[in-house]
């Protein structure tokens, strides 16, 4: 049984406040013209939706997953390419700052990733690796105390708008002959990274999506993101949060289309009667309702789960493929 606090019931509302009056009326034109939010991010900054997991010395709200869930959950609702940008800020940019960084780096990236003075960018996806993360190309070479990055990523989230992209890049072997990846942040702008965004989406065209090419990159050796023979099993880690907030968008985004359906079918008359007293249209809409049900209850379940520091990988798993 999930019976949310008053102030998760508090985060909620506040999310879906702002997310019903700033961003559902102008979420359409914002996917037809490939609009990023950037003032409406800033106005979830100030909220302190940005940083509801974090602790408030590090300029969070002292939140838990699940209160950031609810937040993610009414976003997405209301724009799809938002809600992605902002799941992809919370779980993929910032919070491998707070569970993998050292506290110099808490304190110059994870403070105005909370505060929403900048995004987060994960640069882990490349041509030949994604969901094979394990097949990353990318290199780090250390030569003296710097290191020289070189390699590509593509459908990397906000790396438009943010101060800094973690990128994913192999650093050597470990001791069974294995590709050792280390975790690396690279400031936006460091000379021989390109940011662009060449891509034309089918949907969630609000959410800025960008391709970054690194050429000679050069980086101080302490860029390194937490362990740097433990990369991998970290950045693993990071992804595992990231399901539940894809799949919390995705109920979201699910959300809204049964409230439009349903209401479309109390306004089409067909035979003299709405589509609504239809019973093959009430079976779909049922079918719909509960599919919804059962797919939120999952995602609060692998949320209380994450909370609780219990196991939650597989529930994380299943929570993802079963509302995305």
């Amino acid at each position: 049984m999930f019976e949310l606090t008053n102030e998760q019931q508090m985060i909620q509302k506040l999310a879906r406040d702002f997310a019903q009056e700033e961003l559902a009326p102008f979420a359409r034109e914002r996917d037809k013209h490939h609009e990023f939010p950037e003032q409406n991010f800033k106005q979830m900054g100030e909220l302190g939706l940005l940083g509801i997991p974090f602790p408030e010395q590090y300029g969070g709200a002292g939140g838990d997953t699940l209160s950031f869930i609810l937040a993610v959950e009414e976003i997405g609702k209301a724009c799809g390419g938002t809600g992605l940008s902002y799941a992809a800020a919370v779980s993929l940019g910032a919070t491998p700052f707070y569970h993998f960084g050292t506290e110099a780096q808490k304190e110059q990236y994870l403070v105005p990733l909370a505060q929403g003075k900048t995004l987060g960018a994960f640069g882990l996806t490349e041509p030949n690796a994604g969901s094979d993360a394990g097949g990353t190309q990318t290199t780090a070479i250390l030569d003296g105390d710097e290191w020289v990055i070189n390699g590509e990523k593509q459908w990397i989230t906000n790396a438009s708008f943010s101060n800094q992209v973690v990128v994913t890049a192999v650093t050597g072997k470990d001791d069974r002959g294995k590709k050792q990846i280390s975790a690396i942040i690279v400031p936006v702008g460091t000379p021989g990274m390109t940011i662009r965004t060449p891509y034309e989406k089918l949907g969630v065209r609000a959410s800025n999506t960008c391709e970054i090419v690194l050429e000679n990159v050069r980086v101080p050796r302490d860029s390194v993101l937490g362990d740097e023979k433990k990369g991998f099993h970290q950045f693993l880690n990071t992804l595992d949060g990231g399901r539940i907030s894809i799949a919390a968008l995705s109920v979201g985004i699910a959300q809204s289309a049964f409230e439009k359906a349903l209401a479309y079918s109390k306004e089409r008359t067909q035979f003299g009667q709405p589509l609504s007293k239809l019973q093959a249209i009430q079976f779909k809409l049922a079918d719909m309702a509960m599919e919804i049900e059962l797919a939120r209850t999952y995602v609060w379940k692998a949320a209380t789960l994450k909370d609780a520091n219990k196991p939650f990988k597989k529930e994380a798993a299943i929570a993802k493929l079963f509302c995305f």
